[in-house]
């Protein structure tokens, strides 16, 4: 099989991954300042640095953050590659099942 769109795709989808990836993370920052306000009633996480707090806060905000952040990623990631292959008729990866 010769060169097809399907090779070329991955590179033009890249900035557009770049720009909804930066955009997901804005959301997710926000995501998980609002859910650690709810949680905690506190407008900052704590820093894992911050000699005042303990173990169990710390990893608590790393956890609800990373949650938060792996499940935004994942739903930006999915709804971008669909909008790409509604418009293109190409999935946007290298591979079946893979990161462009």
């Amino acid at each position: 099989m010769g060169k097809s769109k399907k090779k070329k795709l991955p590179l033009a989808y890249q900035p557009v991954g770049f720009l909804l990836g930066w955009a997901g993370g804005a959301l997710a920052g926000l995501a998980f300042r609002k859910t650690w306000k709810v949680l905690r009633h506190e407008d900052d996480a704590p820093d894992a640095l911050d000699p005042d707090r303990g173990w169990g806060e710390i990893l608590l905000a790393a956890a609800v953050q990373g949650a938060i952040f792996a499940v935004v990623r994942s739903a930006v990631d999915r709804t971008g590659a669909k909008a790409i292959a509604r418009s293109t008729g190409v999935w946007p990866t290298k591979e079946e099942g893979g990161r462009a």
